[in-house]
């Protein structure tokens, strides 16, 4: 028997109000903090050619050949330091900031309206977070990846996952994506908060560095936008605060392979502010809408050491904006923008009437399925 290639839609009801889903995916975890599970996280990470745009037989032998038997066990143990009941951090922020937005949108739409987290690597991934979103009725879909600044291996990444689950569907639901969000108001006021918050408490630093995920430079010199958004958020939020040039820095971390990234980099920044006399320092991740290993354990952690052995004394990272409730309502704007046309407002939505159709939609079914089919007249 032929493989149906486009199965059909088992839950599907007539009668249903249709909803809109909204798709909040963020980079990714391994399912536990052990070398089996980052073995398998790491493969399909690496394996993605936006993120790595290098021949692939060339990057598959180096990826299966020596990656892969070699940082597995080193990056388990960096992530069993940062791991919580709740499992990867960056799992359970975004799980968080799915629900609160689900809660926010809920107030302000009176159409039905669901979220789901997704991960671009590993669980939930973002086919099923998509099954997961069909399953509640969304025929219409918005995708918000959680990158502020956009980046092909992060956000066009995430757009190539998203229409690779589609491409299965029988019936493919209307889709809107959310390109960037690295200027929004919002987020600025939200980033600056959170900074001044921690300057009323304690005092502000000397400097402060403003440290977003690097890329190639190559991949940059071939028209990518990142580094250019990163330095309009850092811009904006300095601003916002009234900080002068001269006290902040933008550098880029996460370096991985030999060849050239964006410049400078923040481990090489902190270290030559603490050898220069830079006493109190202040670090803020704005590229990361959760922490995670990149800002947990690589900045509070290791870059907290380079600065420390180098003459500084006073490190101080800055959470990121995670489920901070400006930051909730700043992406409730922005969802509230893109959601236009799509849904109505609660002021204005008659649940009866709705009610109403769909159960008229529902006789209508009913009776189509109770005539008997015509016969076929043919030609004898």
């Amino acid at each position: 028997m032929k493989k149906n290639l486009y199965p059909g839609d088992p839950h599907f009801q007539h009668g249903e109000v249709p909803a809109v889903g909204i798709l909040v995916a963020n980079l990714g975890t391994p399912d536990a903090p052990t070398r089996p599970a980052l073995r398998r996280y790491l493969k399909e990470f690496l394996s993605d050619p936006r993120v790595i745009e290098l021949s692939r037989p060339f990057w598959w032998l180096i990826l299966n050949g020596i990656i892969l038997n070699t940082r597995p066990q080193a990056v388990a143990k960096l992530y069993r330091e940062i791991w919580t009941e709740e499992g990867s951090p960056l799992l359970a922020i975004t799980r968080r900031q799915a629900s609160a937005l689900e809660g926010k949108l809920s107030q302000r739409i009176g159409s039905p309206v669901h979220t789901a987290a997704a991960m671009r690597y590993g669980n939930p991934s973002i086919g099923a977070a998509l099954r997961e979103l069909r399953q509640k009725g969304c025929r219409r879909i918005l995708v918000l990846p959680m990158y502020p600044q956009y980046a092909a291996a992060t956000t066009a990444s995430t757009f190539d996952a998203v229409t690779a689950e589609l491409q299965t569907w029988r019936w493919v639901p209307e889709l809107r994506t959310i390109h960037s969000y690295h200027d929004r108001p919002g987020y600025i006021q939200a980033l600056a908060s959170s900074i001044r918050e921690v300057w009323e408490k304690d005092g502000e630093p000397e400097r402060l560095v403003f440290s977003f995920h690097g890329i190639p430079q190559r991949y940059f010199d071939d028209g990518d936008p990142y580094h250019c958004l990163c330095h309009k958020t850092a811009r904006l939020t300095a601003e916002a605060l009234g900080l002068p040039q001269e006290r902040y820095i933008v550098a880029f971390q996460s370096l991985f392979g030999k060849e050239e990234w964006i410049k400078p980099y923040t481990d090489v920044t902190i270290r030559a502010l603490g050898k220069a006399g830079v006493k109190r320092l202040d670090v803020l991740c704005p590229g990361f809408a959760a922490d995670c290993l990149e800002t947990l354990e690589e900045i509070d952690g290791q870059n907290r050491e380079f600065f420390l052995e180098s003459g500084g004394e006073h490190f101080r990272y800055i959470p990121a904006l995670n489920d901070r409730e400006d930051h909730i309502d700043g992406l409730t704007e922005l969802l509230l923008e893109h959601l236009h046309g799509w849904v109505t407002p609660a002021a204005e939505w008659d649940e009866a009437a709705v009610q109403r159709e769909a159960e008229a939609s529902r006789e209508r079914a009913d009776a189509l399925a109770a005539k008997p089919p015509v016969a076929d007249g043919g030609v004898g």
